[in-house]
């Protein structure tokens, strides 16, 4: 079955392969070029220039459990007034629009939220796969917009959410993967989301057998004591 597998991904690999275009949006300077640079090359630079109008990058990503291979087309966009106009028709096309704030810096949040998350409602495709991106999540000290609020918001718009640091290389492979993954398959987003509740319940299950535990040895104290 392994075998059949590794077949499948390589006869899919000599024709064409499927591609999909990505788009980071948000506010300059909240680090989206240094995303795409360490998710393409793996590499960080804390003194990248800010990106004027546009730049590319491409990848291919396999994913094994669905035995798809697709090629991102990742596109960085400025974040600064004067590129605003033009940045749009950067994701008119696109499949994927990744959403990035800076977790220190609430404006950047409230623009996700007023301004570009507005943008792509009244010009990108209806059926765009959109993401959240709360990076520098290394600045957690800093932390300017609840993580909760953040993720509240990003279920709100049916939109996968992630904490990413660039500097630390922190949650990035799978932003990417889960936006390809929702590409690939539309329902992949409630899957995810019912795994994670089912860790939850499980979590809150183990939680409340060891309340129950230190309960019954704190009885068995008690009991002792009065011997």
């Amino acid at each position: 079955m392994a075998g059949s597998n590794k077949n499948k991904m390589a006869a899919e690999g000599e024709g064409k392969l499927p591609q999909c275009k990505v788009v980071l949006l948000g506010d300059s300077g909240v680090g989206k070029t240094c995303i795409i640079s360490r998710y393409i090359s793996g590499s960080f630079d804390s003194n990248s220039a800010s990106t004027n109008g546009a730049s590319y990058a491409s990848k291919k990503v396999e994913y094994k459990d669905i035995n798809k291979i697709l090629i991102l087309d990742i596109w960085d966009t400025a974040g600064q007034e004067k590129y605003k106009s033009l940045t749009k028709f950067f994701y008119k096309d696109a499949a994927v629009a990744i959403l990035v704030y800076d977790i220190s810096l609430k404006q950047s949040f409230e623009n996700v939220k007023n301004y570009w998350y507005q943008q792509i409602q009244e010009n990108g495709n209806k059926n765009m796969v959109l993401g959240i991106a709360g990076n520098k999540c290394d600045l957690y000290e800093e932390e300017a917009v609840p993580e909760a609020e953040a993720r509240e918001f990003a279920k709100s718009i049916g939109a996968i959410f992630g904490l990413t640091s660039a500097q630390n290389n922190t949650g990035i492979n799978e932003l990417f993967h889960d936006a390809g993954n929702k590409y690939l398959d539309p329902s992949f987003q409630q899957k995810l989301e019912g795994e994670k509740l089912e860790k939850e319940n499980n979590e809150g299950q183990k939680g409340q057998k060891l309340t129950a535990e230190k309960t019954e040895v704190k009885k068995d104290k008690k009991k002792k004591s009065f011997c």
